[in-house]
């Protein structure tokens, strides 16, 4: 799955137009137009489009949090990384959507997919940790899905 696809998925999933991801970018200070939004948002077979960059998407996701949760107390503005694994994008969600690991064993139920607190808890531990596990391009999907389903 390209960041594109993970951006398109969210974009339906959070149920948000193409100008509230140009802002939740700009909030992390990279100006971005709604056109620019577009082309990320184009399949990759369509005139126009761009492919979205890891940094870029770690933007958007990054003010996906602000957005959600106001800035960093310190008033620090985190700096995008250039590798962006599917980890991190779960982590990022999480913290955006402020969910514990209840929550976020019920989105997946929502899609019929079990995953426990434990395997949970392996996703989101550093990569050096003994217990850490990647996290699986499935696993990142069906919680998207989950997302955009209704409890």
């Amino acid at each position: 799955m390209t960041h594109n696809d993970t951006l398109r998925r969210l974009r339906y999933a959070l149920n948000i137009n193409d100008a509230k991801i140009a802002e939740a970018v700009a909030r992390t200070g990279r100006d971005t137009t709604a056109d620019e939004v577009v082309n990320w948002l184009k399949r990759e077979d369509e005139p126009g489009y761009t492919e979205l960059s890891p940094a870029l998407l770690c933007r958007f996701l990054d003010g996906l949090i602000i957005d959600k949760r106001g800035p960093h107390p310190s008033g620090a503005m985190p700096e995008p990384q250039e590798f962006l694994s599917n980890n991190e994008i779960l982590k990022k969600l999480r913290i955006a959507l402020e969910l514990q690991a209840d929550g976020m064993v019920a989105i997946f139920k929502r899609v019929e997919f079990t995953v426990t607190k434990a395997e949970l808890g392996a996703f989101f531990r550093r990569p050096e940790h003994r217990n850490f596990r990647k996290c699986p391009e499935q696993v990142l999907k069906k919680f998207i899905k989950g997302l955009s389903t209704k409890p």
